[in-house]
């Protein structure tokens, strides 16, 4: 992986931004300045691309000659050369000092790429000063940052990623689908994916991580290439614990949000749980396929209608998402957990589709004929409706007025379209836009 340094002078937030790159709160963060001494590394991601970081402690203008400070700079210096490219952080609250300077000379000698990070630019008169201060060092204009608060950090990530040399080729093959294994903690979702890397096993390599990351797996199937992502367990909003917990839950909705399709594990011996609804309800947000898997369906007591009467009692509770196919399986016996696979690869063809211009019209018109709508006296007019996007499929609908159109109704055009067109599996987005501002 490429290998990013943090250098600079005491007390410029590099342990600060270091944590908030990796994700968790590893570096000892302080006021008192030589908090950090040794080198310290960790791992982050950004864009799908993995990366090593290291916090450095202070360089610039030591005093004195104890052996302490001269470690200090060698502990430094050695990240320096170790890294591909190195992020100078400096401080936007207090300006240039001649501490910047000396760091600045000695990194002009260096070949490595130089990102110049001002941290702690949290307002305007901070980052113009900034801009008017360091630009004439002779490096790119900086990227202005606040470390604490998360501010400008992913302007710093894409600045750096465009220094990373182009993965190998075989990333570069396309997908058939990536599919993020979500779900409350403790319901099998590693079980899941072991229980799909086993059978038929043909890995192209296996990205390590822990129980907090979100952990990548290519798998095979049928020819096609299909990307795994086990999770960490999401838990509501109030009963997120603060620190690595959190960071842990950020990283599990990323990890949606790089997906195609998620798939919500469930605990068949626990039922649907309100964090179960949720889960879901971060997958529709983030507009992405879902399937609801039911796990541990070997241990629940069968009669004729138990998946039957489970069902009912899910789309009760995910009736916000009566679109996802349910399927019932055991991640420890390995009882129809291919269904999953084959589930999400028929969603994102239902994410990808397109459908004919004429016949979408066709049924909208019979849509608002059959059931007008009527709102102050005012009737609701569609001119023309238009597939705008996919992935999810969008629709925009223009009309006489979108004020008169609410909820209800868009729900009814959604499961008109659904019932015509099919998108099992996928979310619709519907807009309804004035005729005026329909292009062209």
């Amino acid at each position: 992986m490429p290998i990013v340094a943090l250098v600079g002078r005491p007390n410029v937030g590099k342990s600060t931004l270091f944590n908030r790159l990796i994700g968790e709160h590893r570096a000892v963060v302080h006021e008192q300045p030589g908090t950090t001494r040794d080198r310290l590394y960790g791992t982050a991601e950004w864009r799908t691309r993995e990366f090593t970081v290291i916090d450095t402690g202070g360089i610039g203008l030591d005093t004195g000659e104890g052996d302490l400070l001269a470690d200090v700079r060698l502990q430094a210096e050695e990240a320096m050369r170790e890294a591909d490219i190195i992020v100078w952080v400096v401080d936007a609250s207090v300006g240039l000092t001649a501490a910047d300077h000396e760091v600045a000379d000695q990194l002009r000698s260096s070949s490595k790429p130089v990102i110049l990070a001002a941290n702690k630019a949290e307002n305007l008169r901070r980052q113009q000063d900034a801009v008017a201060e360091f630009s004439p060092l002779g490096f790119e204009e900086p990227v202005l940052i606040s470390a604490l608060h998360g501010e400008g950090t992913g302007d710093l990530l894409d600045a750096i990623v465009v220094w990373f040399p182009k993965p190998p080729a075989e990333e570069e093959t396309p997908l058939a689908v990536s599919i993020a294994i979500v779900g409350r903690p403790n319901v099998g979702k590693s079980s899941l994916v072991n229980a799909l890397v086993g059978t038929r096993r043909t890995i192209v390599r296996d990205e390590p991580g822990t129980t907090r990351d979100a952990i990548d797996t290519p798998i095979a199937r049928d020819g096609q290439s299909i990307l795994l992502i086990d999770t960490a367990g999401i838990r509501r909003r109030g009963r997120i614990l603060p620190g690595v917990e959190k960071f842990s839950v950020l990283r599990a909705v990323r990890a949606i949000e790089r997906a195609d399709v998620a798939v919500l594990l469930i605990d068949a011996t626990e039922g649907v749980l309100a964090q179960d609804a949720h889960v879901a309800g971060y997958v529709e947000e983030a507009a992405k396929g879902l399937i609801v898997a039911v796990n541990k369906w070997d241990l629940v007591e069968k009669h004729p209608k138990a998946q039957e009467e489970y069902t009912l009692a899910l789309r009760r509770e995910l009736k916000f998402a009566s679109w996802a196919p349910v399927v019932y399986v055991s991640a420890k016996t390995g009882q129809r957990v291919e269904r999953t696979i084959a589930q999400a690869l028929a969603i994102q063809a239902e994410r990808t589709r397109r459908v004919p211009t004429p016949r979408l019209n066709d049924v909208v018109r019979k849509a608002v004929e059959a059931h007008p709508l009527t709102e102050r006296g005012r009737a609701l007019k569609i001119y023309y409706t238009a597939q705008t996007g996919t992935a999810p499929p969008r629709f925009t609908l223009f009309c006489n007025d979108p004020r008169l159109v609410h909820f209800s109704y868009v729900r009814y055009l959604e499961n008109t379209l659904r019932a015509q067109f099919g998108f099992e599996g996928t979310p619709l987005r519907l807009e309804f836009r004035p005729r005026n501002d329909r292009q062209g």
